[in-house]
């Protein structure tokens, strides 16, 4: 309707000043047919408004009746083109910044498939499935990061979460998917691959002497599932406890030791501890980040998650996911933080009851 609007514009002042008898004028509101143009319709176009207005200015001056006043013909005449020379400088600008978004999108999609990859829907004989969304209005990444990756170990994942927001936190995601990445498929132990990422933490902060890396820190969830046993293990570095559904029944996972978030365990030569849960077929694994537990709705009240997911657990993961995203959008106020869920699970293969 918006595009179209100029049309009807010229139309209606047209019809209206036509239909008017007596000194009553709306010839002048034909001006702003090419003002409107300019907001959705290129150079050109917006310029051939201007001279479809001037054209109808001409033909009402000589079907108003009485003598034509070639002064006030001027004098709207002048006025439709400052504001078509206006409404076309306006679309130029329009369009070159609509096209370098286009490029800044363009190059956030190619960053989201670097840094953030697409989760693929099984690893050896895991199902995956994914729900991501950044806080940010029109972002495609924020702090909150996931992998996974098919090891000589077992399927590895990581969910985790970079305290603080905007690029500072992007830069932080990158340095430890891009850690993991490499480390999953050398570190026969979690302990190993959480070392590896707090080696890369450090260095990073190095790097970039004067900044606040050295203080930045981000919760980690570590997910190993061995190809060749019914179960997982987990590292939790100071994050939200995963929850394991099992048939109908929910249990979060809470870490048999409590363990600081990374780059901030060497500052009390603090231990990780692996714990291992069954996971057998038919069993899922959700990790999320803080993003889903600490959405508040008007009244401050957390979202009640373990609620919610006790109610869908007979829905597969996807449709869960998706149930749980239009729920998270209808309960919160407002999205102030990025939200991350993975969900993580054994099928049950044909024919075994």
């Amino acid at each position: 309707m918006t595009r179209w609007s100029p049309f009807l514009l010229i139309a209606l002042a047209v019809v209206v000043d036509a239909s008017t008898p007596g000194a009553q004028r709306f010839d002048r509101v034909l001006s702003a047919a090419p003002a409107l143009a300019a907001a959705t319709w290129n150079v050109p176009a917006t310029a051939a408004f201007g001279v479809l207005a001037a054209g109808f200015e001409v033909l009402l001056s000589f079907t108003r009746g009485g003598p034509v006043r070639p002064s006030s013909l001027l004098t709207g005449l002048l006025v439709i083109l400052a504001v078509t020379l206006a409404a076309c400088f306006a679309s130029h600008v329009r369009q070159t910044r609509e096209r370098e978004l286009a490029e800044i999108s363009a190059v956030a999609d190619t960053a989201q498939q670097v840094l953030l990859r697409p989760m693929p829907p099984r690893l050896a004989g895991v199902d995956l499935d994914l729900l991501y969304a950044a806080a940010a209005a029109r972002a495609r990444i924020g702090g909150d990061f996931y992998e996974a990756l098919r090891t000589p170990h077992g399927v590895r994942v990581i969910v985790g979460d970079v305290q603080g927001k905007g690029l500072a936190a992007v830069e932080t995601a990158s340095v430890l998917l891009g850690s993991f990445r490499e480390a999953a498929y050398d570190e026969p132990e979690l302990t190993g691959l959480v070392d590896r990422l707090e080696t890369s933490m450090r260095r990073y902060s190095e790097r970039v002497p004067g900044s606040d890396a050295a203080e930045r820190f981000a919760t980690a969830v570590l997910l190993e599932v061995p190809p060749d046993q019914p179960v997982a293990r987990l590292l939790n570095c100071g994050h939200p406890p995963p929850l394991l559904l099992h048939g109908e029944a929910v249990r979060p996972l809470e870490p048999s030791t409590p363990a600081l978030p990374l780059n901030l365990s060497p500052l009390l030569n603090d231990e990780y501890p692996v714990d291992t849960v069954p996971f057998g077929p038919g069993d899922r694994l959700l990790v999320y980040t803080d993003g889903v537990s600490e959405t508040r709705d008007r009244t401050g009240t957390f979202y009640p998650l373990l609620e919610r997911i006790e109610d869908w657990t007979g829905l597969p993961s996807r449709p869960l996911l998706d149930r749980l995203q239009g729920d998270l959008a209808d309960y919160g106020t407002t999205a102030s933080d990025d939200i991350a869920v993975l969900v993580a699970g054994r099928p049950i293969e044909p024919g075994v009851a």
